[in-house]
């Protein structure tokens, strides 16, 4: 690898700051001599802050290093002898997921088990319009009106004060098994389990709701094996249902360290031989022949998943995940596909209309970016705030309005608690409802409060950044290459550091000497070209959503050489090995002197 390119100050075409990491050179030769690495890989362990003594842990990491004793989390204990009763009676238990990737696997993996005790289960989804987020007051009815007496709700149920009121006085015992952020005041449960509790110290908090519900599982097992129920019978294997684990940790985009890096490398193992119908299902109707990579589970399985909850049947993506047939289950697949399609339709056409009103924001230069509209779908208006945040680089809410009510997602950046002030603001009256994370969230309001919200947001974006202002995040770069580096082998390689995201960034580098040659749009948004190098070698690239950027038409005109930034892809298909580029961003090479 080319280290010639570092400290060159970049801005990119698309606004954006290239950055180098920095590693000590005496680290790096440390830990490839120490654990026989090459010295690209050590050195972009170095650079990532990891220890000589902690490479071992870090490729290889597992769940004994990182998994603290359960019954520290408050109420644990409660929830889990609560549990063990049902059990241990046969008793029916309700459950309430959420309607996004999370709060299914979370539903799927208590179902799973609970099922293979014998237990009868009953799973309701909110449904995203009707009901909106959390344990809606009909669900609980429901539920109550079938006989059931126990309810567990899954990434939902942290602030559901008035329902979770209104279960209690229809006899519930309810279980709140989340990860949200807290108030100081808890809803009235039988018991709340969520590491973010505001009275709760916990190494747990970066969990997404299946971590924690994983984290449950192990003391009910422990539980149950201290109570003898386990003589005579088979002991569940947990480590079996880390595959659901997975997808639900890497959709909810928490961070990749710790113990979430235990659950997705050692989950995305047993994905590769999963038992479940349903994920091989959704795995052949995405084109995937073996899920091994966490982008399968980020941007193939989990889009898919998601469109049940976003603009179909809210309930379709755990009853795929709990599907004990073959058949059952490629039939779901298939409908969740069908839905796939028409939710990206519908973020198309919300996407253009939010970009021309976020237009004249941008030129106030505002901190915080807000669209909104009466028709808007609402199961597509937080991937709208995504790109949005990706292309700009600021706060983002957008809302779609129906029958006099707001509802939207918003997403934001380091340094700016989105979900404390959308807590803040539904604790002033401003909201009927609201939640989220400091990088995501979810309101609900009536029509007329719209105004009374902008103003609160912009003030509170507006403080929270001060003179500095939001602007696209830099992109933070190991290395250069020449195009003829781009290879199997290196890509093989670079494979040890996954999985990635949050927390544990892919490696990223900047090919130096790329011209783009048949350079072409594919599919609705992408560009697709051959980077060919110096020496006459070309490698396949694509870069994703880039079809109308300063990216794509760059990439059209072709016949330039770039510096061209991005991430090396290892693929394996029909049994055969290649690397591929996927492009990043763009920056003219810097002139000499």
């Amino acid at each position: 690898m080319a280290l010639t390119a570092e400290r060159v100050p970049v801005v990119s075409l698309s606004g954006r700051h290239w950055l180098w990491r920095e590693a000590d050179p005496a680290r790096v030769l440390a830990i490839a001599q120490r654990h026989g690495l090459a010295e690209i890989l050590a050195r972009i362990l170095a650079a990532r802050g990891v220890d000589t003594e902690a490479v071992p842990a870090f490729l290889e990491p597992r769940l004994r290093d990182w998994l603290p004793d359960p019954s520290h989390l408050r109420d644990l204990d409660r929830a889990v002898e609560r549990l063990a009763r049902a059990v241990r009676n046969r008793e029916p238990v309700g459950l309430i997921g959420d309607y996004d990737v999370d709060g299914a696997t979370a539903a799927a993996l208590l179902g799973r088990y609970l099922r293979g005790l014998g237990c009868p289960v009953e799973v309701r989804v909110p449904d995203r319009i009707r009901h909106g987020y959390g344990p809606h007051p009909d669900l609980l009815a429901e539920l109550a009106a079938a006989g059931i007496r126990l309810v567990v709700t899954l990434d939902c149920g942290t602030t559901a004060f008035a329902p979770l009121a209104a279960a209690r006085e229809l006899g519930l015992d309810v279980v709140v098994i989340d990860h949200h952020s807290a108030e100081p005041e808890l809803p009235p449960a039988h018991a709340v389990v969520n590491p973010n509790r505001q009275d709760q110290e916990s190494p747990l908090g970066p969990l997404a709701a299946v971590g924690v519900t994983f984290v449950l599982l192990v003391a009910f097992n422990r539980a149950l094996r201290e109570a003898g129920f386990w003589r005579g019978r088979e002991e569940p294997d947990l480590l079996s249902l880390l595959d659901l684990v997975a997808l639900g940790t890497v959709c909810d985009v928490v961070p990749l360290a710790g113990l979430n890096r235990a659950f997705v490398a050692q989950g995305l193992k047993v994905a590769g031989r999963t038992r479940l119908p349903g994920l091989r299902a959704l795995a052949a109707a995405a084109g995937i022949e073996s899920i091994g990579a966490s982008w399968h589970l980020g941007f193939a399985l989990g889009p898919r998943l998601n469109a049940a909850g976003r603009i179909g049947r809210s309930d379709l993506a755990v009853r795929l995940l709990l599907a004990e047939e073959d058949g059952e289950a490629e039939a779901l697949a298939s409908a969740l596909e069908r839905l796939n399609r028409e939710r990206q339709r519908l973020e198309r056409e919300v996407l253009e209309a939010a970009l021309r009103q976020v237009e004249p924001q941008l030129a106030e230069d505002r901190p915080l970016l807000l669209a909104h509209a009466r028709g808007w779908h609402p199961g597509v208006v937080g991937i709208v705030a995504g790109r949005l945040l990706e292309r700009f680089g600021r706060p983002v809410f957008v809302l779609g309005e129906r029958d006099g009510i707001l509802r939207g997602s918003a997403r934001s950046v380091p340094g700016f608690d989105i979900g404390a002030a959308v807590i803040l603001a539904r604790r002033q009256g401003l909201l009927t409802a609201g939640g989220g994370h400091p990088l995501a969230a979810g309101a609900t309001l009536a029509a007329d409060r719209m105004p009374a919200f902008e103003r609160f947001l912009l003030e509170r974006a507006g403080a929270g950044f001060g003179a500095r202002k939001p602007g696209p995040a830099p992109l933070r770069l190991d290395g250069t290459l020449a195009v003829s580096a781009v290879a199997p082998e290196l890509a093989r390689s670079l494979a040890r550091m996954a999985p990635y995201g949050p927390g544990n960034a892919e490696p990223r580098f900047c090919l130096t000497d790329a011209v783009p040659v048949e350079a072409r749009p594919v599919g609705d948004s992408h560009v697709s070209c051959w980077l060919a190098g110096a020496d006459g070698r070309r490698v396949r690239a694509i870069a994703f959503r880039a079809l109308g950027t300063p990216v794509g038409e760059r990439l059209l005109a072709g016949r330039t050489r770039l510096w061209v930034a991005g991430r090396l892809r290892h693929e394996v298909w029909q049994g055969r090995e290649r690397a591929s580029f996927e492009i990043e961003d763009l920056a003219l090479p810097p002139t000499a002197g």
